[in-house]
């Protein structure tokens, strides 16, 4: 197998500068716009529900999704379809517990929602930093894919690649705000949809339309039986670890701050509903096709172009196994289209991951904590400005640190953080009358720490990227069973020593708005 990846694709170039230049556009014409914090954050609640379904997709579709899962199941097999399972489960939980009450109640970001009726400043920096570590985490992958796919892309350095993804991230947060960065994440959601549609129905021509056909080709391979049987812990250490990895990726969704932040950009809570009613069925649609891209990728590509890159080899690293089948399938042109449709899925994400977190920075730090909710709109969208630069250069560094890693694996542990700093406050700030302010904080703070610091002291970091040679002090990969249990109960236990009167007053109240919309005397009064 000879292949152009690592070479300049004319038709990759053209793919990609055709769509650097729409969304650009698209980006000049946000900016006239976005004036205000609304229209910078919520693209000032325009979007329809089923434009913000296509763009929750969009957002949601990222690169460990196409890049990620597709080589996790060429090289891993059956258990790499546990994050194509778990990524789509955790939709019905924000669809029947969060997407109504997170958009009655709140207004740009989920901390406004877990401070509805606990105290602002303490919520708001604890939630604030929950969420920033959990975009650093996400970004951090799409990052690593990004610079990957330039570099073959471009035949550039690594390096190189990363800066010129982190400027164009920039600059659609910069200058478009919610807005550019919805209509960025809509394209790409089309674009990625198609483009793995079209991948799938070659890989089923090229084995007559029957998956007992690819099954058994499959199966034919030196290592076939470990792709096809459950079990072989190519993704986790044990049973538990499986578990855990589940846990982090069904609850993990419910705690995503650039996923929540899109229930704002809608004008109602209907609209709310039917956006991940939407949403669901384009992701689930699109996870049913990675499994066939991964066992086909798994067939046709040859295993040295899946290995890990090293000097003197022809290896790719799995992150390639989807880009590597289409050049099979559809030569060159496909190739390039498939690239530059992955950078669009790397684009978008990252664009909506920065915008999420610069506005943790400047809503609830800077114009909640600091200015405690009196600050002027033009300096807080200034603030904001100012944290997009800052996410950029962040994400860049980290891209760096962890060029090596899986992205899918990666953005598995931004689930892991998200499902035990941010998922147990929400829940129970919106479910539990006696749920206090020192019980969320407590919860939030150990959900994340305890979170970190089991990712830090697992294989994933200890081994793979401190290249340390003792045995790593906690053997599993994934935290999130442990940490997000560590969360609830700690929320549980510190709200029942503690007491909130006043939080405990306001929660008939803040039922009603989060089902209703509005408070009663407003209900009353109609």
């Amino acid at each position: 197998m000879n292949t152009q990846l690592g070479q300049l694709s004319p038709v990759a170039i053209a793919f990609f500068l055709a769509f650097i230049g729409v969304t650009l556009a698209i980006t000049y014409w946000a900016a006239r716009q976005s004036k205000t914090t609304a229209q910078f954050y919520a693209a000032g609640g325009g979007i329809s529900g089923f434009q913000n379904g296509l763009a929750l997709a969009g957002d949601f579709m990222s690169a460990a999704s196409f890049l990620g899962i597709a080589g996790l199941v060429a090289t891993g097999g059956y258990d790499g379809l546990i994050y194509s399972v778990g990524y789509l489960v955790g939709w019905p939980v924000v669809m029947f517990l969060i997407a109504e009450p997170l958009r009655n109640l709140g207004k740009y970001t989920f901390a406004d929602v877990v401070a509805y009726r606990l105290r602002q400043k303490p919520i708001k920096t604890m939630a604030a930093i929950g969420s920033i570590v959990t975009v650093i985490f996400y970004l951090t992958a799409q990052m690593v894919g990004a610079g990957t796919l330039i570099k073959l892309m471009f035949n550039l350095e690594y390096e190189t690649a990363l800066i010129a993804v982190g400027f164009l991230m920039i600059a659609y947060v910069l200058f478009g705000g919610m807005l550019a960065t919805t209509w960025v994440q809509i394209i790409k959601a089309v674009l990625l949809i198609g483009g793995a549609t079209l991948l799938t129905v070659l890989v089923m021509n090229r084995f007559g339309w029957s998956y007992g056909n690819l099954f058994s080709a499959v199966r034919a391979l030196p290592n076939g039986a470990n792709l096809l049987d459950p079990g072989q812990y190519k993704v986790a250490t044990s049973p538990l670890d499986l578990v855990s990895l589940s846990v982090g990726l069904m609850f993990g969704t419910a705690g995503l701050p650039h996923i929540l932040m899109r229930f704002y950009t809608v004008p109602d809570a209907r609209a709310a509903r039917k956006s991940v009613f939407v949403a669901t069925g384009f992701i689930g649609f699109f996870y049913i096709l990675t499994f066939t891209i991964g066992y086909g990728a798994a067939v046709l590509v040859a295993p040295q172009y899946l290995a890990k890159p090293a000097p003197g080899t022809p290896g790719f690293g799995n992150n390639m196994a989807a880009p590597l089948l289409a050049e099979i399938l559809g030569g060159g042109p496909f190739l390039g289209f498939l690239s530059a449709v992955a950078f669009a899925t790397i684009l978008a994400v990252v664009a909506g991951l920065t915008l999420a977190g610069a506005s943790a920075l400047s809503h609830d730090i800077y114009a909640g904590v600091i200015k405690g909710g009196q600050s002027d709109e033009k300096t807080e969208v200034r603030v904001a400005k100012m944290a997009t630069i800052g996410l950029g250069i962040v994400a860049v560094l980290m891209g760096l640190l962890f060029k090596t890693v899986n992205v899918a694996f990666m953005v598995g542990l931004a689930f892991a953080v998200a499902a035990s700093a941010n998922f147990p406050a929400l829940l129970m700030s919106i479910l539990w009358k006696k749920f206090t302010t020192q019980g969320a904080v407590a919860s939030m703070a150990v959900g994340l720490f305890s979170a970190v610091l089991l990712i830090v002291l697992s294989p994933t970091v200890w081994t793979d990227v401190f290249h340390f040679t003792s045995t790593p002090p906690v053997p599993m990969k994934n935290p999130a069973l442990i940490s997000m249990s560590l969360a609830f109960l700690t929320g549980w236990i510190v709200s029942l020593v503690t007491r909130d009167i006043e939080a405990e007053e306001r929660f008939e109240e803040q039922m009603v708005r989060s089902y209703l919309g509005a408070d009663k005397a407003t209900i009353a009064s109609h």
